[in-house]
């Protein structure tokens, strides 16, 4: 670990920006993971020609960034840029996958009918990240003020972490919203009789919601507790949280690719003589 005064080790004595000196081999293995994911979706994406599905790499390399921050601080934890680095686009690497998702739940609409949807593919689309957009530009406002008191001896960073708060908390009604219409989606279409890679489509994009929901939950919390709460100064809930669950959201479709499994199924939905929804024409 470096000691030299431009990087000085941790000290309980002298708190940082995160309340805890942060982990190197979890910093080096979600980088390690990450960019892992990012490769194999890129080499999908080119190799399936299905371009929008570049959304779900650009997540994962935006996660790479991030925990290089979070490793950068493990060897330097007091330094500003790095903290600084790992806090934007952690924040922001989950409206990729968020984004991507929308799009394949556009996808299934598609191929299995606009009548088992309350909205069209379209809407789901510009609603949701419009909602995305303008939760991410409400915290950066407030991260944006939070980080120029906290340089002020004596500053007051209520007011950003309020702004803060108040753009997380959208975000989470906006994926509130999203997870019911969604839920809705799936309880209309439980009777069809749908083809395997529909099914499989279905329960990829299913748990990858679930993921980002939980995730969702936990910073929703974690922010409403300030920057000094039982959850923000403690890692293992970060790395269990945001980090486990943004790789499962991600990696589930390097799996589970949509590209794949809805490759060459047709629109069309189920007859009364028990046609399944989805099967490729021949």
């Amino acid at each position: 670990m470096a000691t030299d005064a431009s990087c000085p080790a941790y000290s309980a004595d002298v708190p940082n920006q995160y309340g805890y000196p942060p982990s190197l081999a979890a910093g080096i293995t979600f980088c390690a993971l990450f960019g892992v994911t990012t490769a194999v979706h890129v080499v999908q994406t080119v190799w399936k020609r299905e371009w929008w599905t570049v959304l779900f790499s650009l997540g994962a390399l935006t996660e790479v960034i991030g925990w290089a921050g979070r490793t950068w601080s493990a060897v330097c934890p007091y330094n500003e840029s790095a903290f600084l680095m790992q806090i934007s686009t952690l924040i922001i690497a989950p409206t990729f996958f968020t984004a991507g998702v929308y799009v394949v739940l556009g996808r299934l609409i598609q191929t299995m009918g606009q009548r088992y949807s309350p909205i069209t593919p379209r809407l789901y689309l510009w609603i949701f990240c419009t909602c995305d957009v303008i939760s991410l530009v409400v915290q950066a406002i407030g991260g944006g003020l939070a980080s120029v008191e906290a340089d002020k001896v004596g500053g007051d960073t209520k007011p950003g972490t309020n702004t803060m708060v108040a753009g997380i908390v959208f975000q989470m009604a906006s994926i509130s919203a999203f997870l019911y219409l969604f839920v809705v989606f799936l309880w209309r279409s439980r009777a069809a009789h749908l083809s395997r890679p529909l099914k499989l489509t279905a329960v990829a994009t299913s748990a990858s919601v679930a993921a980002i929901y939980v995730r969702s939950i936990y910073r929703t919390v974690e922010l409403l507790q300030g920057w000094e709460g039982y959850l923000i100064t403690r890692e293992p809930y970060f790395v269990a949280f945001d980090g486990v669950t943004m790789v499962f959201s991600v990696a589930v479709f390097n799996v589970f690719h949509p590209s794949w499994l809805l490759r060459g199924n047709a629109s069309r939905t189920a007859g009364t003589g028990g046609e399944k929804v989805g099967e490729a024409d021949t």
